[in-house]
């Protein structure tokens, strides 16, 4: 008898990677909360295969205002900022909280983001927060709240709120870049939260 042709099995395609957005609620160039998102891409490219994380810059936007909308379009800086919002799978937020509650910079951004057509619906999210007093833990609350109006969903553990010593040692050095070992870890178990959970909503988990 001659041996039956070997064949080899169809090849498996790879998932595509899941693109996070990434946006500071402080628009300091030495915040912590953007030492954060900076740490968080660095975790991203050395450890989590599958997961891409780009920095939205949220300064140029202007401060809502829907005279500035023209025949259903947007000034340019909103429509970068929304497509980018729109080709990401989830978002990654960090902010400290303003006066208890959310950063003005941020509330903005969510704002011009649920314009119709809402951009923030049907995608994962994550929090994570460094800030004095309560490390942020306020204003996460409030963007939780935000969140169910927007169709935003978050995961609900681990929470990540950073509370900034006055005394060293400090969690983030002069420039905002995390140097605290620790938290890298914990910021780390967020973002595979997010990945697991992101692809989880989009019907790709295992």
């Amino acid at each position: 008898m001659e041996e039956a042709a070997k064949t080899n099995p169809p090849a498996v395609p790879e998932k595509a990677p899941i693109r996070v957005a990434a946006i500071c609620g402080s628009l300091r160039k030495g915040s912590c909360n953007r030492g954060l998102i900076r740490a968080a891409i660095e975790i991203s490219n050395e450890s989590i295969g599958g997961m891409i994380i780009e920095y939205i810059d949220i300064s140029p936007l202007p401060l809502l205002n829907t005279d500035l909308e023209v025949n259903g379009t947007f000034p340019p800086e909103v429509e970068a900022f929304r497509d980018k919002i729109r080709q990401a799978d989830s978002v990654l937020f960090a902010s400290p909280d303003y006066n208890y509650s959310v950063t003005a910079p941020l509330k903005n951004a969510i704002d011009w983001g649920s314009r119709p057509p809402n951009v923030w619906a049907d995608k994962a999210a994550a929090l994570v927060g460094a800030a004095g007093g309560t490390g942020g833990a306020l204003q996460q609350y409030h963007v939780r709240q935000i969140g169910v109006f927007l169709n935003l969903h978050f995961i609900n553990k681990p929470e990540f709120f950073l509370r900034r010593p006055l005394v060293p040692p400090q969690k983030c050095d002069e420039d905002g870049n995390l140097i605290d070992g620790e938290v890298r870890e914990r910021l780390t178990e967020v973002l595979l939260s997010l990945y697991a959970f992101t692809l989880r909503l989009q019907g790709k988990s295992k």
